[in-house]
């Protein structure tokens, strides 16, 4: 099979370079300075057994590639923000033999959150939800770099909304083949939905920096209660956190490079690179749109999104607010939320 990368970043060119540091045909697909950079001198994957440069085709439209073919497999690594419009782009494509990309080809989904599985499902018919577990980076054009020992990162792979088939497991094979655990499960999205709660961090992190200490922490304790309550409510299942310890097990560890401390995570990185953008709306928005759908109040997670997009929106400077005035904006939002006559908990 042929992988097509949409989204050449963190994830997507960590997860393309190692499938082609095994010999598998990739292409990629990025944009603006990254692009640039790949074209003229190659994919640079930085991993703790050293750095390899890849000179892999990239693309930026798929006009470029012409007609597709019935062996690709289309990997989307663009944010969940980014999604509609790159599933637009592909999924009118000709498919050599018959049909276009939306209905005969299989689409991957390598987002944070669970709402591009649902994008991608009115566009395509073969779509599969991926679970990911990568620590990885792309803040300079041309590189990305990934801690994950022995292996890189953990791809829980399945069809959505259920269900696993041959497509699957072939994919997951190759990804085995190239220093990625990838298991194939039948319940995909119960897996995401658990890194959907981990992921409510994102936006304290990309706001503060990297959670060390207690009042963070105790921050991020707030907004995951939220979001298991909303969880609860809506009659959605997740893998707990033991249960996602036990999978990655010591076969994933974090090695940073050359004694550096561990850098932020993807929505860190979206404001470090000042994209404008951030995927706040599909993390802590998601538990603030099943707040609204179910009746629960989730007044924590409804200012982290506030507060992220803030930030995405003016470019401000990733980790530049000092965790007490988010900590005030945060209690602000849960007075507000508050019905009347009711009296403030103790913090």
């Amino acid at each position: 099979m042929r992988y097509i990368i949409i989204g050449a970043g963190a994830i997507g060119g960590t997860v393309g370079g190692r499938l082609a540091e095994s010999g598998h045909d990739v292409v990629l697909v990025a944009r603006g300075a990254h692009y640039e950079a790949v074209r003229e001198g190659g994919l640079r994957v930085e991993t703790p057994e050293g750095a390899l440069t890849h000179r892999l085709r990239v693309i930026q439209e798929p006009a470029e590639l012409g007609e597709l073919r019935a062996d690709d497999v289309l990997f989307l690594a663009v944010k969940t923000q980014d999604c509609e419009a790159a599933l637009d782009t592909w999924s009118g494509r000709p498919v050599a033999g018959a049909g276009t990309a939306g209905e005969v080809l299989p689409l991957v989904c390598a987002q944070n959150g669970v709402e591009s599985e649902r994008i991608a499902l009115r566009r395509f018919r073969r779509v599969y939800g991926m679970c990911v577990w990568l620590p990885a980076s792309h803040v300079e054009p041309g590189s990305v770099s990934a801690a994950g020992a022995p292996y890189t990162g953990i791809l829980h792979i399945g069809r959505f909304p259920k269900g696993t088939d041959d497509t699957a497991r072939l994919i997951s094979a190759d990804l085995e083949k190239s220093r990625l655990l990838a298991p194939v499960v039948a319940d995909v999205m119960r897996w995401k939905y658990g890194k959907l709660l981990a992921n409510l961090a994102n936006a304290i992190e990309a706001v503060t920096g990297v959670l060390s200490d207690d009042e963070a922490i105790a921050l991020y304790r707030k907004a995951r209660a939220e979001g298991e309550a909303v969880l609860a409510a809506a009659g959605i299942e997740a893998v707990s956190e033991q249960e996602q310890k036990e999978a990655r097990g010591d076969r994933i560890r974090f090695e940073p490079f050359g004694g550096s401390e561990r850098g932020g995570g993807s929505s860190w990185q979206s404001l470090s690179r000042g994209t404008g953008t951030i995927e706040a709306d599909y993390l802590n928005g998601e538990i603030a749109l099943l707040g609204r759908l179910h009746a629960v109040a989730t007044p924590v997670n409804d200012a982290l999104q506030r507060v992220a997009n803030t930030f995405a929106r003016e470019r401000r400077e990733a980790g530049s607010m000092p965790v007490t005035e988010l900590l005030a904006i945060v209690a602000q939002a849960a007075e507000i939320a508050r019905p009347r006559g009711e009296a403030a908990r103790p913090q």
